[in-house]
């Protein structure tokens, strides 16, 4: 049998990317399949072309990881894409953001957009944050849609991986993923008023792009309750960070107990004060746990 990817997934309708043939045909499952599971972008399928249009569907490989919102399959990394302005950069959207997808086993990737409207303070602003997140340990890219500046960094990145585009509503995803595929996609300008974008895509699709990388888009998020897909007690897993360093309680959720090797740390000011800040507010903790130096 051959090997596929489907890459677009709305009602009925269902392509398959084959990779020995860079073409995409139009998926029939067999019922024996829709009688297992649902089938969702991102999905690793086994069938046969039976003619020259259409690929039968005849098994779907395992899925390492499934994201909701929406619903893609086998996501390797997802570009959390944020502005310093237009709109304002928002740290607790982004930690909620990331501490989700590190929880459904991906790899966040920080995408700073709009990088050729800041100046003086906005740049002092982004260097600020930019060491913030390189320092949790995450890959940070620096980009300007409209100026094609750090795209091709981007596409060098993300080879040979399923991706999708997130974060905040207007901060230009679809202008980036338009810039990735090189082919324009309707996109409508952040409202000046309420520097808010309003978000145009409808159903799920996977792009090629590069060599063998399949990017999509995502809706735009205004807010984000990391408690909504786990349990107050996981989240200090998924802040990179924390995990360097040992407590003397296993458990330990970096809050009160005695010797935690993280409250250690942020108060050396190894971890940020940020970065810390908000992790207090997702598990929604008093605040006067911050150390004297982060007040």
């Amino acid at each position: 049998m051959r090997r596929g990817l489907v890459i677009d997934r709305e009602a009925q309708m269902i392509g398959v990317y084959l990779f020995d043939e860079k073409k995409t045909l139009r998926g029939i499952p067999r019922k024996k399949v829709l009688k297992k599971t649902k089938i969702y972008a991102g999905d690793y399928v086994l069938g046969e072309v039976v003619d020259p249009g259409t690929f039968a569907i005849e098994e779907i490989e395992e899925r390492k990881n499934f994201l909701g919102r929406p619903p893609v399959a086998n996501v390797d990394k997802v570009l959390v894409v944020v502005t310093i302005k237009m709109p304002e950069f928002d740290s607790f959207l982004l930690d909620n953001l990331l501490a989700v997808y590190e929880h459904f086993q991906t790899d966040p990737v920080v995408v700073f957009n709009k990088i050729d409207l800041l100046t003086g303070e906005e740049l002092e602003e982004l260097r600020k944050w930019t060491e913030i997140y390189s320092d949790a340990g995450y890959r940070v890219i620096k980009v300007s849609a409209v100026k094609n500046e750090g795209i091709k960094q981007l596409t060098d990145y993300l080879e040979g991986s399923i991706c999708v585009l997130a974060g905040p509503s207007g901060v230009g995803k679809s202008s980036i993923l338009s810039r990735l595929i090189g082919v324009e996609l309707e996109t409508r300008e952040v409202s000046e008023k309420t520097e808010r974008g309003r978000h145009t895509t409808t159903g799920v699709r996977l792009f090629p792009f590069g060599e063998n990388s399949f990017i999509g888009d995502t809706p735009g998020f205004s807010s984000v309750d990391a408690l909504y897909f786990m349990d107050r007690k996981e989240v200090r897993l998924y802040f990179r960070e924390f995990l360097r360093y040992r407590c003397r309680f296993p458990d330990c959720t970096h809050t009160k107990e005695p010797e935690c090797g993280v409250r250690q740390a942020v108060e050396e000011g190894k971890i940020s004060c940020e970065r810390y800040r908000n992790y207090l507010k997702i598990i929604k903790e008093d605040l006067s746990l911050l150390p004297e130096r982060c007040r």
